[in-house]
C-alpha cells in the first residue's frame, strides 16, 4: 500500500512538471511569436519611413490622409497601386519610388496639381478626391535614369542638403530610380592617390575648382578653377552620404564613380615606370592618363571601388568615361578590345558583381572615329550582363538606331534636351511624347531596358520634363493634343482657353526642333559684333517669331484668370523674355546696317533701343528668382569657410557662366545664362563699350577693327570674372504687372517690324 502511494504520488509530481514546463514552451512560443510579430512591423516602418517623410515634404498638412502599404514587383517589374478605402487614398508599390509615384498620379489627375522646379501648384480640397475604382501601373522600363556629369557643374554646383532633398522628391515622384550619384567623389581620388604616396599638395594642381568637377571628373581637364579646399572635399563626402542614404532609402540605385585613368601630374615622377598617355580636351593644358594595359590601372581601379564602398556603399552600379571627348590614342580593335576589358576588370577586381554604365556620348561626339568594327571591340570586351549603355541623345540623334542597338548591351533611352544651361524655350515635343514607346516596341531595339534624363542643365522648360517622365509608367504613345491641355490646367490650377491656344503654338514653334544642339540663344548674350551669330552663340530660328508673339498675347490675355499661379507667372515672363531675346536680333541687325550705311544719328538711336532692351529683359527677370544671378553667386558663397575660399567660389561660379575659361577661351558663352544681374552687369555692360567703340571710329570717319574690340573687351571680361560686387538674390516687382507692361511697350513694335521684314 505504500509503494502504491510513494508511485501515485511521484506520478501525479511528475504530471504536475511535464504541464508547467508544457505551458512554460507553450508562453515561450507565444512570446516568441509576438516578437517576430513585432520585428516584422517594426521593419515594415523602417521602410515606410522614407516615404511617409516625402509625403509630408510634398503634401504638408494633409500627410495623414494617405496610407502606404508594399505590394511585389510583378513579373519583375516595378508596380503600383492607387485606390481610396475609408475617406483615405491608399498607394501601394514594390518601394518608395513605386509609392511616390502613384502619389504623383493621383496630384496630377485627380487633384490637378503640379510640381516642377519652376513653380508649384497644390490643389488639395477637403475631403480630397476619390479614386472611384483601383488603379494599378507597371512599368515597362526596368531602370529609369537621370542626370548627366555635366548637370551637376551647370546647375547643382552650389546645392546644400535641403535643395539635394527636394530633388531626390522629385526624382521619386516621377519614377526615377537610377540616378548618377557623384557628390564627394573628391574624397575617394585624395585617399586614394595619398595611399599611393601622393601629397595634398600634389593634388593642388590636379583637383578642379567646384564648378568644373564634371570635366575634371571626366579626364579633360587638372586644377582649373582649383585649388580645392579640403573644407570642401570634407563638406561634399558629408553631403554626399546623406544623398545616397536617402536615395536607396527611397528604393533608388544610385551610380557611383569609378576609376577612369585620370592621374595627377605628380604620379609620372612618383611612378616613371608607368605608361602615361598625354591628351588635352578643347584648349585646356594636357593632363595624364594612365594606360589600361598598365598593370597598375587595374590596381588603382581595384582601389577607387574599395575605398567607395568603405566610404559611401554600393548597389553594383559604377560610372566610368575613358574616352570623354577625348581621341584613344589608337583605333586598332585589339586595343580598344583592351581598354574595355581592363576597365570592367578595374570595376569586378573589387566587387564582382559590378556593372559598367557607360555614356554612349563618345560614339555621336568621335562618329568618324568610332565606326562599327571599333564599337564592337570596345563592348564586346565586357560580358553583356555587366554593361549597360546611355544612348544620351536619343530624341536628336539616337546612336542604337546606328549600332544596332549597341551589339547586344542592354540600354537606355535619353532625353539630353539643355546644354549648358542655356536659357531658351526649347524642346522636341512631339519626339518625346512618342519616340520612347517607338523605341520600346521596335522590332530591333535589342536590349532596351529604360529611359532616362540626361540634361547637361536643369531648372528650365519644366514642360519637357514632366512630359519625359510621364513615358516611365506606360509602353503607348502619348495624345500630346489633350495631355497639353491636362498639362496647363495642372500648372496653372484651372482651365483656360487662352492658355491652351499659347500652347497649341508654342508646340508647334519653339518646342517643334532646332538648327542648333539647343534651342537659339540671344544676340544679347554674345561678345559684341554686327554678325548675326557669334562664337557660340547662335540666332537661327526654325520657327516664325510672330507665331510666338501671337502666343505671347495669349498669355497676357490669361493673366486677369491666373495672375496668382506660380506656373502662370514663370511662363508668362519665360515666353517675354524669348520674345525679346528673340527681337534683339532684328534691332541689333538694324544698327549693323546703320554702321555700314555710315548713319551716325541711326546707330546711336537703334544702338540706345538695345540697350533699353536689355534693361528691360532684366527688370522682367529679376521678378523671378530662377533667373537671378545673386541667387547663383551667394550660394556659391555659402559653401566657403574663409573669405578667401568665398571669393574662389564665387570666381568659379561667374567664370563657368560667361568665359567657360581663361581670358582666350574657346569656350566662352557656352553656358550663357539670360538672369538678371548677369544681363545689366555683364552683357549691357559689353555692349555699351562696343557702341562707344564704333561710333568714335564712325564720327572719326574710321573702320572698325573687330579684332582689336574684341582684344580690349577681354581684359574687361577677365575683371568682371574676378570682381565681388554683389547682385541680389531677393526678387522684385510683379512678374505680371511687369509683363504686361512690356508688353505693351514691345508688342506693336515687334508685330510691325516683323510684318516689314
Amino acid at each position: 500500500m505504500k509503494l502504491t502511494l510513494d508511485y501515485l504520488q511521484y506520478f501525479l509530481f511528475l504530471s504536475l512538471l511535464i504541464l508547467i514546463s508544457s505551458c512554460a514552451m507553450q508562453k515561450s512560443q507565444i512570446s516568441d511569436g509576438h516578437k517576430n510579430l513585432t520585428n516584422t512591423a517594426i521593419q515594415d516602418e523602417e521602410l515606410k519611413k522614407p516615404v511617409h517623410d516625402l509625403i509630408k515634404r510634398v503634401v504638408p498638412g494633409i500627410a495623414d490622409h494617405f496610407i502606404v502599404e508594399f505590394i511585389p514587383k510583378e513579373g519583375g517589374k516595378d508596380v503600383y497601386e492607387l485606390e481610396s478605402r475609408n475617406n483615405k487614398i491608399v498607394l501601394r508599390g514594390n518601394d518608395g519610388v513605386s509609392i511616390a509615384s502613384a502619389l504623383n498620379l493621383y496630384l496630377k489627375y485627380y487633384t490637378h496639381s503640379s510640381i516642377t522646379w519652376n513653380g508649384v501648384n497644390l490643389n488639395l480640397s477637403k475631403p480630397l478626391p476619390v479614386v472611384p475604382e483601383k488603379i494599378r501601373n507597371v512599368s515597362p522600363h526596368k531602370y529609369r535614369y537621370y542626370l548627366n556629369y555635366c548637370t551637376y557643374n551647370y546647375s547643382m554646383s552650389w546645392w546644400n542638403w535641403e535643395r539635394w532633398q527636394w530633388e531626390i522628391d522629385w526624382m521619386a515622384l516621377n519614377g526615377i530610380n537610377m540616378p548618377l550619384s557623384i557628390t564627394g567623389q573628391n574624397a575617394i581620388h585624395r585617399r586614394v592617390y595619398k595611399d599611393l604616396g601622393l601629397t595634398d599638395k600634389d593634388l593642388e594642381s590636379f583637383f578642379s575648382g567646384p564648378a568644373y568637377f564634371a570635366w575634371f571628373w571626366m579626364g579633360n581637364l587638372d586644377a582649373w578653377g582649383g585649388p580645392l579646399p579640403v573644407s570642401w572635399i570634407e563638406g561634399h563626402e558629408a553631403l554626399q552620404k546623406k544623398i545616397l542614404k536617402r536615395q536607396r532609402g527611397l528604393g533608388m540605385t544610385p551610380i557611383l564613380p569609378a576609376f577612369t585613368g585620370h592621374v595627377p601630374s605628380a604620379f609620372k615622377e612618383k611612378f616613371p615606370k608607368a605608361s602615361l598617355k598625354k591628351t588635352n580636351w578643347v584648349d585646356f593644358p594636357e593632363v595624364y592618363l594612365l594606360n589600361p594595359d598598365d598593370p597598375m590601372f587595374v590596381e588603382i581601379g581595384k582601389r577607387f571601388i574599395q575605398e567607395t564602398i568603405q566610404t559611401y556603399g554600393t548597389d553594383h552600379l559604377y560610372t566610368s568615361d575613358t574616352f570623354n571627348e577625348n581621341e584613344p590614342p589608337s583605333n586598332d580593335p585589339g586595343f580598344l578590345g583592351k581598354v574595355g576589358k581592363k576597365v570592367y576588370q578595374s570595376m569586378a577586381s573589387a566587387d564582382p558583381e559590378a556593372i559598367w554604365i557607360m555614356q554612349g556620348w563618345l560614339f555621336h561626339f568621335q562618329r568618324e572615329f568610332w565606326q562599327p568594327e571599333q564599337i564592337k571591340a570596345m563592348l564586346n570586351a565586357v560580358p553583356d550582363d555587366k554593361m549597360i549603355i546611355l544612348d544620351l541623345w536619343s530624341e536628336k540623334n539616337p546612336m542604337w538606331l546606328k549600332t544596332d542597338a549597341y551589339y547586344g548591351k542592354p540600354w537606355i533611352w535619353n532625353m539630353l534636351h539643355n546644354f549648358g544651361g542655356n536659357v531658351n524655350m526649347y524642346g522636341l515635343m512631339d519626339r518625346v511624347a512618342t519616340w520612347p514607346s517607338k523605341a520600346l516596341h521596335h522590332p530591333e531595339n535589342g536590349k532596351m531596358v529604360g529611359i532616362g534624363l540626361t540634361p547637361e542643365a536643369i531648372e528650365q522648360n519644366p514642360v519637357m520634363y514632366e512630359l519625359m517622365m510621364e513615358n516611365a509608367w506606360r509602353e503607348t504613345p502619348i495624345d500630346l493634343d489633350s495631355w497639353l491641355k491636362g498639362y496647363t490646367m495642372r500648372r496653372y490650377g484651372k482651365v483656360n482657353e487662352n492658355a491652351n491656344k499659347a500652347w497649341e503654338i508654342l508646340r508647334r514653334t519653339v518646342y517643334a526642333d532646332t538648327l542648333t544642339s539647343g534651342g537659339p540663344e540671344s544676340i544679347v548674350v554674345g561678345r559684341p559684333t554686327f554678325s548675326r551669330n557669334t562664337g557660340g552663340v547662335s540666332t537661327n530660328f526654325t520657327y516664325d517669331l510672330e507665331e510666338v508673339v501671337k502666343a505671347w498675347g495669349h498669355f497676357i490675355s490669361a493673366s486677369d484668370e491666373l495672375k496668382n499661379s506660380e506656373g502662370y507667372q514663370f511662363d508668362l515672363v519665360d515666353i517675354t523674355r524669348q520674345v525679346l531675346a528673340n527681337y534683339a536680333t532684328s534691332i541689333q541687325q538694324q544698327f549693323a546696317e546703320d554702321y555700314k550705311n555710315g548713319d551716325l544719328e541711326s546707330f546711336n538711336r537703334h544702338s540706345a533701343d538695345f540697350i533699353f532692351l536689355i534693361e528691360d529683359m532684366d527688370r522682367l527677370l529679376a521678378t523671378q528668382e530662377d533667373f537671378l544671378l545673386g541667387r547663383w553667386l551667394n550660394s556659391a558663397r555659402s559653401w566657403g569657410t574663409t573669405k578667401e575660399e568665398k571669393d574662389l567660389y564665387e570666381k568659379n561660379a561667374r567664370n563657368l557662366i560667361t568665359l567657360w575659361g581663361g581670358k582666350n577661351a574657346k569656350l566662352r558663352e557656352y553656358s550663357n545664362r539670360q538672369w538678371s544681374g548677369l544681363l545689366e552687369g555683364f552683357y549691357k555692360k559689353r555692349w555699351q563699350k562696343f557702341f562707344e567703340y564704333v561710333s568714335i571710329q564712325m564720327k572719326e570717319g574710321k573702320e572698325i577693327e573687330q579684332k582689336f574690340f574684341e582684344e580690349q573687351i577681354k581684359n574687361w571680361e577677365w575683371e568682371w570674372v574676378n570682381s565681388n560686387n554683389k547682385y541680389k538674390d531677393i526678387t522684385k516687382g510683379n512678374s505680371v504687372e511687369v509683363a504686361r507692361e512690356i508688353y505693351e511697350k514691345y508688342q506693336p513694335e515687334i508685330t510691325s517690324r516683323e510684318k516689314a521684314e
